[in-house]
């Protein structure tokens, strides 16, 4: 008798209950990359320029202007050697927030370079990569960036393109 109140309640709360739970919106799955949300972000890690290598830290902060699109500013601060190097750089960047796990990411930037004793550099680029969840607000992310110099003078600078690693932390709110 009580297997068969049991189904019964549980037949009732499908029928009466399910239907009347509304589904997410938009916003709800897009979560900390929806519409209207701020992401500020922190990085750092190594570079090498000039011969010399340097450690690299940055600050950043964007506003996701649709689901997924953020538009955004990065600063840069590279020290421990010689020139000094400042970046400037702002950003578009789409976060594919559809996916349950990670969130695959892609994006364009331009860059003004500011170093000292040297005319500014600009450059422009693309980035790839994923955030992979660390809490309720909070993503690591991983990927790839590739950058090409403009009007780069090979006599003074090693390369005027260059791929590399990026890891950061995000936090959105």
């Amino acid at each position: 008798m009580k297997i068969k109140s049991g189904l019964t309640l549980a037949v009732l709360v499908v029928v009466f209950v399910l239907p009347s739970v509304p589904p997410a919106n938009a916003g709800e799955v897009a979560g900390v990359f929806a519409q209207g949300r701020t992401r500020l972000s922190v990085t750092g890690g190594t570079g090498y320029a000039f011969g010399e290598n340097y450690f690299v830290f940055g600050v950043g902060a964007s506003y996701f202007v649709l689901d997924g699109l953020s538009a955004g500013l990065d600063l840069e601060w590279w020290s421990g050697a010689d020139p000094g190097i400042f970046k400037v750089s702002p950003s578009l960047q789409y976060v594919f927030y559809q996916i349950p796990s990670v969130k695959p990411y892609i994006g364009a930037f331009y860059r003004r370079s500011y170093i000292d004793g040297f005319n500014d550099l600009n450059s422009g680029g693309a980035r790839a990569g994923v955030y992979i969840p660390a809490g309720k607000n909070t993503h690591i992310g991983v990927g790839m960036v590739y950058e090409s110099y403009f009007g780069c003078d090979k006599a003074t600078y090693d390369s005027c393109t260059s791929t590399y690693p990026e890891l950061s932390v995000t936090v959105a709110f």
